[in-house]
This record gives structure tokens, C-alpha cells and sequence, in this order.
């Protein structure tokens, strides 16, 4: 079934698994399949929710089942999920932690990768890049996934997600802690994404993607040179380049959808979906070319764009930005920091979002980031008690549905 642009989404939020003492990773997400279903399985379907795992033992992901047109509530449904997890795990003395990034893991001491099926390919994967780092084992986030119908819908939409891509995490960033350490990074997920897979460049190449407005195109400047970059590791041909392509933002031809990679998950899912409705109303607005032509949004080189992307990743909504070409799309002439482009298109978009969301939208400008509050919280004393004081206050939140408040 082939969909319209903005017609249907799809979202897919992932979370870890930690012990309620210990507050270490537990890789037991195959025992809560068999809890759920009686059997080990990747995927669940649950409703108009599914559950399915990854790569590693510790990283459950739950996601709309199938494309869907009502994104306005799919937080309450993605709640309800979270406490039917958290009270099958709370049996084996273990809970849901949000946040893109666990605070005190040490990757390549704890992580597991999933042995059951798909197994094959993460060895593969774990052979070819070594995936106990945290680029691979300590990164979870929101997935938005938006259909295109045809070459003309996919030349729209790319060109919007390129450009809205780099001011993203200033939203979203929510990982500013590895191993008990402020990382120097609000966003430290994306700032190791841009990384973890530099054994074949081609896979990830500069986060956002080039300039590619058609599906032939696509394949000739990204898909083919990650399949000839591949081959000489992957001798079974048991690898799909849909899923080694690793920008930030990748077309699946095969589901005639992008998806966007780039959104660390946050606290709870009322604070996921109301960034994911903000960004969706945002994209509309450059597709209508309100503020751009879509021409004009098309010269834009990924270099540009991955400038601006990289000191975001660090400040978050702090950061200062000075391209004035950038500037001036939205109607700017000096530097300003990247919170206030944000708001510029909030007042622009916010009579298409629901009151419920647009609180939330609101919470994030008044209080900031997810990571900005977690470093607010945690103050200067990142003793490990400290921390995990403060992270156990992210899982209620997420238990609660609620905003985190420092």
C-alpha cells in the first residue's frame, strides 16, 4: 500500500532495560517476549503496538504496527505499552529507562548481543564494526517514519527533511552522560553515530544525506557504493543496503517512507510524540514552500547542512547559529541561537497542533532539552549515586507519563 505524503506515520521509540537495584543493563528483553507471548520471538504485535528488539539483549522498541493516521493520541497508546512492560519486568526485578544514552554503562563489558532471530547479521555487524561501543549498544531514540507516493512526493519530502535535520537535536537531545562523565555533548548519541561505523564510510557518510531527489539517484549516489563497500565482508549477501544506510535520514523504497533518525528519545512519550508532531508540522511547512521553494531548498549541500548539525549536537538549543543563508530561510539576518528559529516556526505551525501538545512544545522552550535538565539536575556532582538518583526520576517519568521537571 503505497501512501500520500503526511498521510500516515509511523514511530518507533526505543527504551533499555535496567535492574531495579543494580541499575545496570539487563539483556533479558527475549524473557519479557516470553512473559508477553509465551515464546521467543523479535517482534510482538500488541494492539496497534508492536514490540520488537534490535541487535542487543537490553533494547526493547516499541512502535506503531503498521503505518497510522492518528498521530494526535498515539502517546496514551504508547503509555499504556510502557506499563504493560514495566509490570512484566517488574516480576524479574527490572524496569524501562528512557533517555537516548544510560549514564554509567560501560559497553564493552555489558553488552549482549541478541542471539535469537536476525542473529546472524548482528554477528555480521558486531564482525565488521565491533558493536560493544556506544555508538551501537548505548543509543536509543525516536524513529518518525514519512510516506512518499512517487519520485515527485520523495523529491518534496527529501528536501524538506535535509534541511530541518541539523536543528533537530536542539529538540531532542537528551544523552549528555557516558560512564559517569558530562560528555561535552547534550546530544553524545549523535556525536558517536557520526562514528561507529567508520570501518566503511559509505554507510553513514556526512548524517545528512546528499543531494538525491529521485529513487534512481538515490541508488546510484548511496546504495551502490555502500553494497560495493559491503560486499568484500558480507560473502553471504545476508545484508540489505536499506538497512546498512545509515544517515540520518534514509529512504525505504521498500515501504515508499524516510525515516527520520536523528531524535534522541526522551523522558515519555508525551514529550516524544509532541517533537515528533512539531517536526511532521514543520516539514508541511517547508513542503508548501512558504518559506523556501523547494528549488532553493535543493542546493543545499550536506556539508552546509552537517556544519550546523555539529555544533547543535553540542549546545543543543543554546547553540549559536551564523550561517546567513541558514538565517535567513526563516526570516533572520544575525546570529541567534537555534531555540529561536524553533520558536519562529512554532508560531507558524502551532494552530495544527493539538492544546495538549502544543503545552509540551511550550514546557521544552521555557525549561529546555532533555539534556539540559538532566545536567541542570545532576548539578556538579556526578557521583554514581547522584546519577542514578536522577535517572530513576527519568523512569518514573516515563512510568507516569510525565515531563521531567529538575
Amino acid at each position: 500500500m503505497k501512501y500520500h505524503l503526511f498521510e500516515v506515520f509511523g514511530i518507533e521509540l526505543e527504551y533499555m532495560l535496567i535492574n531495579e537495584s543494580s541499575f545496570e543493563v539487563n539483556p533479558i528483553v527475549d524473557q519479557l517476549f516470553i512473559s508477553k507471548h509465551g515464546e521467543i520471538t523479535s517482534d510482538i504485535e500488541n494492539g496497534e503496538i508492536e514490540w520488537s528488539n534490535e541487535l542487543v539483549g537490553h533494547v526493547v522498541e516499541l512502535k506503531t504496527n503498521g503505518p497510522t493516521g492518528d498521530i494526535e493520541n498515539l502517546d496514551l497508546l504508547f503509555a499504556e505499552n510502557i506499563k504493560e512492560v514495566n509490570l512484566l519486568l517488574k516480576k524479574k526485578n527490572t524496569r524501562l529507562l528512557p533517555s537516548a544514552a544510560h549514564p554509567l554503562m560501560h559497553p564493552e563489558t555489558e553488552t549482549q548481543l541478541w542471539k535469537h532471530s536476525s542473529s546472524k547479521i548482528y554477528a555480521l555487524y558486531n564482525r565488521i564494526f565491533d558493536c560493544s561501543g556506544h555508538g551501537w549498544s548505548n543509543v536509543q531514540s525516536m524513529h518518525i517514519n514519512l510516506p512518499f507516493f512517487d519520485d515527485g512526493e520523495f523529491e518534496k519530502l527529501h528536501a524538506a527533511v535535509r534541511l530541518l535535520l541539523p536543528i533537530i537535536p536542539a529538540l531532542s537531545a537528551s544523552s549528555p552522560i557516558f560512564e559517569g562523565k558530562y560528555t561535552g555533548f547534550k546530544d553524545a548519541r549523535m556525536q558517536v553515530y557520526k562514528t561507529n561505523q567508520k570501518e566503511i564510510p559509505q554507510m553513514t557518510g556526512k548524517v545528512i544525506p546528499e543531494q538525491v531527489f529521485s529513487k534512481d539517484d538515490y541508488y546510484k549516489t548511496i546504495f551502490e557504493p555502500i553494497n560495493k563497500a559491503i560486499k568484500p565482508h558480507d560473502t553471504e549477501n545476508i545484508l540489505d543496503h536499506h538497512f546498512l544506510n545509515s544517515r540520518g535520514a534514509i529512504a525505504r523504497f521498500d515501504r515508499n517512507a524516510i525515516e527520520i533518525r536523528v531524535i534522541d528519545v526522551q523522558e515519555c512519550p508525551k514529550a516524544d510524540l509532541a517533537i515528533a508532531i512539531f517536526i511532521i508540522e514543520c516539514l508541511k511547512l517547508l513542503v508548501s514552500e512558504e518559506l523556501i521553494s523547494i528549488e532553493d531548498q535543493k542546493k543545499w549541500h550536506e556539508n552546509e547542512l552537517f556544519e550546523i548539525f555539529d555544533v547543535v549536537i553540542k549546545d543543543a538549543e543554546n547553540t549559536k547559529i551564523s550561517n546567513k543563508d541558514y538565517l535567513k530561510i526563516f526570516g533572520l539576518s544575525q546570529a541567534i541561537e537555534v531555540k529561536e528559529i524553533w520558536r519562529i516556526l512554532f508560531s507558524k505551525v502551532k494552530r495544527n497542533i493539538a492544546e495538549k501538545h502544543q503545552e509540551s512544545i511550550k514546557f521544552l522552550f521555557s525549561n529546555g532539552s532533555l539534556s539540559t535538565r538532566i545536567l541542570k539536575a545532576v548539578g556538579n556532582d556526578f557521583s554514581e549515586e547522584n546519577i542514578k538518583k536522577n535517572y530513576f526520576e527519568l523512569a518514573d517519568c516515563l512510568e507516569e507519563n510525565k515531563l521531567f521537571i529538575p
